[in-house]
């Protein structure tokens, strides 16, 4: 497809208009497994880990354990804030213990400018957090599913059909005239 261009000379100045146009506010889309509390907090679920409630008038940001408390859970919950704290989102010296059991919560630095909305800035670092934590616990999801597989339908080589066990005199690891009491030891010697 040819383009014609006709250049035509023309006497009017070209007037160039430099900080008089109004910038579009950049756009952003994330997803994310969210959901707003009757008070209006943002309740973020995606992470396998943690769940994290970003509260925008208490100026907090709270990482929840998902189920039991473990060392994977902090370990999650310190990565979260460390990466907070290195965006500039959350004063470092405001991390602490929160008042649920395996909580930890911390403050969101107050906006230089009226302009900038902390509880959004806050809502796209965490989401790009779960993206970057994404790989890891996808991974540990399925090492655990091949796992249940190795246990549920075993290889030819780890099993064996049922009446094909070999015969020995001596199989498993208790051996018969042992004494397994530990009374019963004490009681062998003093007689």
């Amino acid at each position: 497809m040819a383009v014609k261009v006709n250049l035509i000379p023309s006497d009017d100045p070209i007037v160039i208009k430099v900080g008089d146009a109004v910038p579009k506010p950049p756009s952003i889309t994330i997803e994310l497994n969210i959901r707003k509390s009757l008070s209006g907090d943002l309740m973020i679920f995606d992470h396998a880990d943690i769940d994290i409630v970003l509260s925008s008038k208490n100026n907090k940001i709270t990482a929840f354990p998902k189920e039991t408390m473990n060392d994977m859970v902090y370990g999650a919950q310190n990565r979260l804030f460390s990466f907070l704290r290195k965006k500039g989102i959350v004063v470092s010296e405001t991390v602490q213990a929160g008042s649920f059991y395996g909580a930890l919560e911390g403050l969101m630095e107050s906006p230089y400018s009226d302009k900038i909305n902390a509880a959004k800035l806050a809502l796209v670092n965490i989401s790009k957090f779960i993206e970057e934590e994404r790989p890891y616990f996808e991974n540990i999801e399925a090492v655990i599913a091949g796992v249940d597989d190795t246990y549920v339908e075993p290889d030819k080589t780890d099993s064996t059909e049922l009446g094909e066990v070999p015969q020995k005199t001596q199989q498993g690891t208790l051996r018969p005239g042992y004494v397994r009491d530990p009374y019963s030891y004490s009681y062998m010697y003093t007689i």
